[in-house]
């Protein structure tokens, strides 16, 4: 499991270094750099998984274009160089970037602090480690290459997905664009034993289903190939008295909470979960349910990081620990401010056994106080 993220000159952060649990929660204004968090694991993890013989860092990928250099440095006390680093429970790994042009779409790796040892320009490198530690790095790099990022725009309602090569396409990509293939090629897979609901069978469509049956009662699915074509339909209902419709008809909800579900049941203990505001088109005790939900899925042995604005999602959480379904140990809360106006860039408040938090920065899910704050004096 991760347990820091180290960061220096890379976006919005000077200097940043984030505690990571089982299941870590990040909040806080818009351009706060919640987002940019995520995509620093994300840039690891595309690399590794594009160009694992790679000595750069490719800012442009499968899963994320962020562009150039100038767009990735520090402006304000940035030059031509950045830091990112892991730290995991077996060891601590920090690269060392440089760029000869801000207009550089990649960037050399200059330096790699392994375990406090230093390796000054490395030639040779796989998976950004160097040959001669590949073999300890191993089961780290397994983790960074399976990792899932799912960003806030998601695919929407489709007539046909594109059917994947499921030796291919191990991950529901960062729009949930494969998620529906996913679940057709991997449907009479087994979920983790701990995530199976008693109510259906242990493969990995009935559990996805009656998963979606949580959120929206009385739904089913129905995945099917199209003949002659690479392609696979997705049929939904919300109840059984009904036929299955195409997705357009059902909602936006369904095909936004769907590849959440699907990444989820998809992942293995060790995995990576990334996760920007999984309660996209939720009804609030939906989001609340989003929250439990991930929560069950860090608590058997998978990673999660949550990207979110819902105070439901996070009450979620804390009702989950209270619930003892996940230890209030496992979970890290951060709340991320503009670092011009405050001096703490992250306040991150702990979380007790009862799911009570030990502060409420200003800012921090507080606006509904606030607005009832303001409309108390009206009748008046």
């Amino acid at each position: 499991m991760l347990t820091r993220l180290d960061l220096a000159h890379f976006k919005c952060f000077e200097l940043l270094r984030l505690p990571l649990g089982r299941l870590t929660l990040l909040s806080g204004t818009n351009a706060s750099g919640k987002s940019s968090a995520l995509q620093a694991l994300v840039l690891l993890h595309q690399t590794m998984k594009d160009a694992e013989w790679s000595n750069r860092l490719m800012l442009n990928g499968s899963e994320l274009q962020l562009g150039t250099v100038t767009d990735v440095v520090d402006k304000v006390h940035g030059r031509l160089s950045f830091v990112l680093g892991v730290v995991d429970d077996d060891r601590s790994i920090q690269w060392t970037f440089q760029a000869e042009d801000r207009r550089d779409m990649s960037a050399q790796v200059a330096a790699i602090d392994l375990d406090g040892e230093r390796h000054c320009e490395p030639s040779d490198l796989h998976f950004l480690l160097p040959m001669s530690t590949t073999q300890a790095g191993e089961a780290f790099a397994r983790r960074m290459c399976r990792l899932t990022y799912l960003t806030a725009e998601r695919l929407g309602p489709r007539e046909v997905y594109a059917l994947q090569d499921p030796g291919a396409t191990q991950v529901v990509g960062p729009r949930g664009e494969h998620a529906v293939s996913m679940l057709h090629g991997s449907r009479d897979e087994r979920v983790i034993d701990e995530l199976v609901l008693a109510e259906a069978p242990p493969t990995r469509l009935r559990q996805v289903e009656a998963r979606m049956q949580q959120f929206f009662p009385g739904c089913s699915l129905d995945v099917q190939p199209v003949r002659q074509a690479k392609g696979v339909t997705l049929g939904l209902r919300t109840s059984n008295a009904t036929d299955f419709h195409r997705p357009i008809h059902v909602g936006f909800g369904l095909t936004q909470v769907l590849p959440v579900v699907v990444a989820a049941l998809s992942a293995e203990p060790g995995d990576l979960l990334l996760i920007e505001n999984p309660e996209v088109c939720l009804h609030p005790a939906g989001q609340a349910l989003m929250g439990r939900f991930l929560s069950t899925i860090a608590a058997a042995g998978v990673q999660v990081l949550i990207e979110t604005h819902s105070d439901h999602v996070l009450n979620g959480v804390r009702r989950a620990v209270r619930g003892d379904v996940l230890s209030s140990n496992d979970v890290c809360v951060h709340f991320l401010r503009d670092r011009d106006q405050w001096d703490d860039q992250v306040v991150s408040p702990s979380m007790d056994s009862q799911g009570k938090l030990d502060t409420w920065p200003d800012g921090f899910f507080d606006q509904f106080d606030k607005d009832m704050n303001h409309f108390a004096g009206w009748g008046e």
